[in-house]
């Protein structure tokens, strides 16, 4: 098994032991804590890295990332509405989850990458940062097509003064403006303990996915199945918008990456707002259920065979 990230097997641990009923358990309050210090450490990684780029350089391929992002919840709304039978409300609460992005998923992305020794544009984080909006919006439109009294205010509010956004961000501007001179003192903290505190908040997904197994075996095959073509389609789609945009073999993975993963964190605080009548459990189910895992064991180096594959430049 040594070709799989080992933090991924933390994962596997906590699932485990939900599985069997374990008594392991995460304090709320450090996964609390892990959760703000990966989102930081994050958001501190990319603003270094986009303290070496030209901001208007960066402009036209953010607007493609974002425009190509688009696409996936456009795409899956019409798929669970129509071909699952599912209601209005929960179709637009998935296709939300899965047009949003995993913070958790895109940094084991960026180890899976650091470990085989492939470096990526450091200015990806930028776009895991945008691709946060505009899936959310289009979900709740699609949810409340027709409806007049959709909480705007409140979502907006819920999406741009979230957790994820504001550490995210902030992360970004602290390390944009100190540069990789000023970040330097603090390298030990947030670089260097970043992997074995990854694998702390992985045990804890491991440990919420088993308990949620029986979510998923009420939402039927047509969602499993979902949850996992759907990451798959949105893949390709990260893979081909990659490669028109000149991105590295990384980064094209990452992008990916990205594309294929279903928010469980900023998209269920959303939802819960807009669209409050979809059931939770299908998405979050679906998405940290099925996706997650699916894209940890399989996805992510499959993404990067793809890259290596098509990118002109091969490893």
């Amino acid at each position: 098994m040594s070709y799989i990230e080992p933090v991924i097997l933390f994962f596997l641990l906590g699932a485990v032991a939900s599985v069997v009923r374990s008594d392991l358990k995460i304090p709320g309050v450090l996964y609390e804590s892990l959760s703000i210090f990966l989102l930081l450490a994050i958001g501190l990684k990319g603003g270094v890295e986009l303290a070496r780029y030209s901001l208007p350089d960066l402009a036209l391929p953010a607007l493609a990332v974002l425009a190509a992002g688009a696409l996936i919840p456009l795409a899956a709304f019409p798929i669970l509405h129509r071909l699952g039978k599912l209601s209005r409300a929960d179709s637009g609460s998935i296709a939300a989850h899965y047009g949003s992005v995993s913070v958790v998923t895109f940094a084991v992305g960026s180890t899976y990458l650091a470990r085989i020794g492939q470096t990526a544009e450091g200015y990806m984080v930028v776009f895991l940062v945008l691709l946060e909006f505009p899936a959310l919006m289009i979900g709740v439109l699609l949810a409340r097509r027709g409806e007049r009294d959709t909480p705007w205010g409140r979502v907006l509010h819920e999406v741009f003064a979230g957790k994820s956004i504001v550490l995210l961000l902030g992360g970004l501007a602290i390390g944009w403006v100190a540069g990789p001179n000023g970040i330097a003192p603090l390298d030990r903290l947030f670089f260097d303990l970043f992997k074995g505190l990854l694998a702390f908040f992985l045990l804890e997904m491991g440990l919420v996915v088993g308990s949620r197994l029986g979510d998923l075996r009420r939402a039927g095959f047509f969602l499993i199945g979902f949850a996992i073509l759907m990451p798959l389609a949105a893949a390709g789609l990260g893979l081909v918008t990659g490669l028109l945009l000149g991105l590295s073999v990384g980064g094209v993975t990452l992008l990916a990456t990205l594309y294929a993963s279903a928010s469980y964190i900023a998209a269920p605080a959303a939802m819960r707002i807009a669209v409050p009548q979809a059931n939770p459990a299908l998405s979050i189910g679906a998405a940290l259920g099925i996706t997650f895992p699916f894209n940890l064991f399989v996805g992510i180096p499959l993404y990067h065979q793809l890259a290596q594959h098509f990118h002109p430049a091969g490893a």
